[in-house]
This record gives C-alpha cells, sequence and structure tokens, in this order.
C-alpha cells in the first residue's frame, strides 16, 4: 500500500517537469522565430533604396515622418550632401554678384571696370554649376572629381567675397551719392516752381491797388465834388520856372507815395523854401493828388504843383513813339495776353511785361527839357524812395558835361548792358559795350543844357522807333535810359542812393543810415502788406498819420 502511493507521486513530478520543460521550449523558438523575422526586415530596409520623391507626393507627418527621415538618414550618400551644399554655396553668391552688378548699372556704372568683373565672375559662377554631371556610370560620386568641383568653387566664393569688400563701401556711398542727387535734383523742381509761384503773386501783390489806397484817392475825389468851391485852380506860380531854386519832377498815380517823396524831401531840407516840387500823374489821379497837396498844403514854404500827363499838349501819339506804341493794338496785347502764358515760364522776366512798363508816366523822365524848359537841371525822384539828408549838394557836382548823374549798379558780372540789350543784334552789338556798367533810376539829377545840346531827346525817339518790334530791348525804361544816356552819365558815390530795400533783406543797416536817399525799388513796396518789416518803419515815418482820410481808411502805418 505504501508503496503504491509512493509510486504515485513520483509519476505526478515526472510529468509535471516534463510539462515546464516544454512550454520553456517553445517560447525560445518563438522569442528566435521574431527575432529572425525583426532581423530579416531590417535588413532588407537597410539595403533596398527609398523611392523617388515627387514634387506632388505628400510627405508624411508625425511619427511616420520621423521615421522616414531616420530611414533616409541612415541611407544618405555623404559625397551627394556635401555635392547639394556646394551648389547651395555657388548659387548664394551667383545672387550676391549679380545683385551687386544691379547696383552698378543703377548707379550709372556701365563702363566701370567692377561692374564687367562682377558680370564675369556671375558668368563663371553659372558655367561652373552648369558642369556636366559628376556622377560615374553607375550612379556614384567620384570623390576625386567632387574634390576638384568644390575647390574650384571655393576659389571662386572667395574672389567674389574680396570683390565685395573692396566695393561694398563705393557702392553704399555711390548709392548714397545718387540718392542725394535725386533729392537734389527733385528739391530743386520744387524750388524753382515755389520761385516762379511767388514771384507771380508777388507781382499781382505788388501792382494791385491796396484797399487802402484806393479808398484814399475816393475820399479826396469826393472830397473835390462835395466842396468844388475850395479846389478852384490857381494860377501858375514864378516859382516854378525859376531856375536858381532847387526843382524836383516826381511822375506817380500814388497820392499817399508823393506825399512820402516831398514831406521827407522838406523834413531834412536845410532852405525847405527854395524847393519846388512838379508831381505829374495821371488823368484818373489828378484831382485826388490836388486835393491832397491842398489839404495838407507842403511845408517850410516849398512850392509844388500837380498836373496831368495830357496838361503837356505836346506829348501824343504822333510826337512820342513810345505813346504810339503803347496806343497800339498789337502792343497791348503783347502785354496782357502773354501775361498769363509766360509768366510762370520766366518769372524774373515779369517785370518787362508789366503793364506799368509801358505806362506814359515812366517815359515821361525822357521829355524834361520840354517839360521844363526853362529850368537848367533837374533832380527825378522815384515814388518809392526816402530821402534822409540835405540834397542840394547834388547841384553843385560838376557834372563835367555829362547829362545824367546817377549811381552805378553793376557788380562783378552783374547789371551790365549785356542784361539789359539784345547785344545778338547787329545794331546793338556795333554801338554799345556789352560789359559797360549800368546806373539805376530812382534819384537822377539831370543838367537840362547839356541835354538840349546833346540832343538826347531825339536819341531817344530815334531808338524807340527802331525797337517798335521789342528786339532790342524789351518794354521798360531803363535800356533805353541806358542807350540815350551811354557815355553821358556821370557816376556820383553810392551813398546818394542806396538801392534794393523792396527786395534785399540783406542791406546793412549802416549803409542805409548813411544814405542820402533809400530806394524800395522790387515788389515789397512799403505801402504794401509784403513790405519787409525792417525798412518799412523808415518810410512810414513820413506818412501824414493826422490827415483824416488816412485814418479812415485804415492804412495801418
Amino acid at each position: 500500500m505504501a508503496i503504491a502511493v509512493r509510486s504515485s507521486r513520483g509519476g505526478g513530478s515526472g510529468g509535471v517537469g516534463a510539462g515546464f520543460r516544454s512550454l520553456f521550449s517553445y517560447r525560445i523558438f518563438i522569442s528566435a522565430l521574431f527575432s529572425l523575422l525583426f532581423i530579416v526586415t531590417v535588413s532588407v530596409l537597410l539595403t533596398s533604396r527609398p523611392p523617388p520623391t515627387h514634387h506632388h507626393s505628400r510627405l508624411p507627418s508625425g511619427a511616420n515622418a520621423y521615421m522616414h527621415r531616420t530611414f533616409l538618414a541612415l541611407n544618405s550618400d555623404p559625397l551627394k550632401t556635401r555635392l547639394d551644399l556646394i551648389y547651395k554655396q555657388a548659387n548664394d553668391h551667383i545672387t550676391l554678384v549679380k545683385t551687386y552688378a544691379a547696383y552698378a548699372r543703377k548707379l550709372k556704372l556701365e563702363n566701370s571696370k567692377q561692374l564687367k568683373m562682377f558680370d564675369d565672375l556671375a558668368k563663371n559662377f553659372s558655367d561652373l554649376t552648369l558642369k556636366p554631371s559628376l556622377f560615374e556610370t553607375d550612379g556614384n560620386l567620384d570623390e576625386d572629381v567632387l574634390r576638384q568641383f568644390e575647390k574650384e568653387v571655393k576659389d571662386r566664393v572667395k574672389f567674389a567675397r574680396l570683390m565685395v569688400a573692396e566695393s561694398k563701401e563705393n557702392y553704399d556711398n555711390q548709392l548714397k551719392i545718387q540718392k542725394l542727387k535725386d533729392t537734389i535734383f527733385s528739391v530743386s523742381e520744387s524750388l524753382g516752381k515755389a520761385k516762379k509761384n511767388g514771384a507771380l503773386a508777388s507781382s499781382i501783390a505788388a501792382k494791385s491797388i491796396p484797399k487802402s489806397l484806393h479808398c484814399l484817392a475816393m475820399r479826396l475825389v469826393e472830397e473835390r465834388i462835395s466842396h468844388p468851391e475850395k479846389y478852384k485852380e490857381e494860377s501858375p506860380k514864378a516859382e516854378f520856372e525859376d531856375p536858381s531854386l532847387y526843382h524836383y519832377a516826381v511822375f506817380s498815380d500814388n497820392v499817399i507815395a508823393v506825399s512820402v517823396v516831398v514831406r521827407s524831401v522838406l523834413k531834412n531840407a536845410e532852405e525847405p523854401w527854395k524847393h519846388v516840387f512838379h508831381v505829374v500823374t495821371d488823368r484818373m489821379n489828378v484831382a485826388a493828388m490836388k486835393v491832397w497837396f491842398r489839404m495838407r498844403p507842403v511845408e517850410g514854404g516849398a512850392h509844388l504843383e500837380v498836373k496831368a500827363v495830357e496838361d503837356y499838349s505836346f506829348l501824343n501819339s504822333s510826337y512820342a513813339p513810345v505813346l504810339r506804341q503803347i496806343e497800339s493794338a498789337k502792343k497791348q496785347r503783347f502785354n496782357f495776353e502773354k501775361t498769363t502764358e509766360n509768366v510762370t515760364r520766366d518769372g524774373s522776366n515779369m517785370k518787362l511785361k508789366n503793364p506799368e512798363s509801358t505806362s506814359m508816366l515812366n517815359h515821361l523822365r525822357f521829355y524834361l527839357p520840354e517839360m521844363y524848359p526853362k529850368l537848367h537841371k533837374i533832380l527825378l525822384l522815384d515814388d518809392d524812395v526816402v530821402v534822409q539828408k540835405d540834397l542840394t549838394g547834388l547841384w553843385k557836382i560838376d557834372l563835367a558835361g555829362k547829362v545824367n548823374g546817377a549811381v552805378e549798379t553793376c557788380f562783378g558780372s552783374f547789371h551790365r548792358f549785356s542784361q539789359y540789350l539784345n547785344f545778338t543784334h547787329p545794331l546793338i552789338k556795333e554801338r554799345f559795350n556789352p560789359k559797360a556798367c549800368a546806373w539805376a533810376y530812382g534819384m537822377n539829377i539831370f543838367d537840362l543844357d547839356a541835354w538840349r545840346r546833346e540832343k538826347c531827346t531825339e536819341t531817344y525817339e530815334e531808338w524807340q522807333n527802331l525797337n517798335e518790334d521789342r528786339t532790342l530791348w524789351k518794354l521798360d525804361a531803363l535800356p533805353p535810359g541806358l542807350i540815350t544816356f551811354y557815355s553821358l552819365t556821370k557816376s556820383l558815390d553810392k551813398s546818394w542812393h542806396v538801392l534794393g530795400l523792396g527786395y534785399n533783406p540783406s542791406i546793412s543797416m549802416d549803409e542805409i543810415n548813411n544814405a542820402a536817399v533809400i530806394h524800395y525799388n522790387g515788389n515789397m513796396k512799403p505801402w504794401l502788406d509784403i513790405a519787409m518789416n525792417q525798412y518799412k518803419n523808415l518810410w512810414t515815418k513820413y506818412v501824414d498819420n493826422d490827415m483824416e482820410f488816412v485814418q479812415m481808411c485804415n492804412f495801418g502805418v
């Protein structure tokens, strides 16, 4: 019984052991099988080439992408990667070289040596990248050929970098210079347009009648109409023809300006009772001018007469060529219809196209001996001057047989005859020196006896007839004056007459204070709002502010 039991226990243990051994052997087999499959799979993946990629194929993403890049990296050819880097470096430097070549063309350096070198270098790079395939017949790269190719590329890259380093600063500066030139050109064009527009606006402002001046003229005429008994014509005084007195001629249609000229002369005169003023205006303003000087008589016992141009009967179109030209319809069209067209094209020449240039008041100065036949000397003053000193010394100057005493205005090449006369015309070229010095109107002492002796009025009329077609000079009073008194003008000291207060803001105050006469020639007249403030008070202090109409018309001086 006992033996049977042991046998059964021993037989059970042996069966269990055999079962475990069988299970262990099976697991080892399965593991070996999977390991073998894995090795085979990896081997296949490593030895097989990936299929070529296409631009339209979708790239794997996520974990699949990572595995894909891993397998590609494991399977890539290091020589091909190296070749790709060489190509990339070459293409980058081709772009750089072409960029500098483009800059050179932009800077207009087509003929420069550098531009040619950049073009040649870019071509060499391009030829290098288009070399025949570096692959051997079996599709693999030849390392020796690749090394040679890499050396050629590096040599060209080195040369390109040297050229860029040498040219960079120069090209940058040239580009800046070109941009600066473009900016200067643009600003210059804008400035030119602004100057022309400013000159046009200034001319319009200068030649228009200010509201206050129009108001004053209307008030004076109204006074004449309201009280005709106060303003009856007076008989001429003997002093008007007395050659022993100091005679002044003032031709103007501006009442307030004439009053300032007269007041400034008398305020600074040592013997005002010896001064005689001959004021000539146009028919429209003669009544206002007479009323003013009747309401505000000249001071210090001086004498003044007011006349209209029409009071001088000899001044008609059959006698005076300039009057005939002014009345010409052709001349009128030239002055007015062409002004708008030409003024913006040539702003500097606007004065010559202004109707005032052909006003008879502006040309009366050429008929002084005929207007005042009993006088020996006369001082011509413009209406835009202010007298600061006694002027009787002008009558004492020996003109040495010359007709005109004036201050010369030339300096360097400026204000020479060539700027006022047309020296391409044979008549002008034969008779005059283009470098002769010009002089100024505004304050001129005339020896009327010498004038009559030299027949200056006849000379003026002769040249005025020759200039019927305006080919000798443009319309103005100065060019015919330069011709009429050529070699007959005595140069005066510049302290007698300082010009430019109507356009030049840089005149020295010492020069102004030392001047006997200051002249507001230019567009910025002292009675206008556009007058320069630093000079305006020199004029306004002679304005008769006590005159009731000046206050009523709000001159703002």
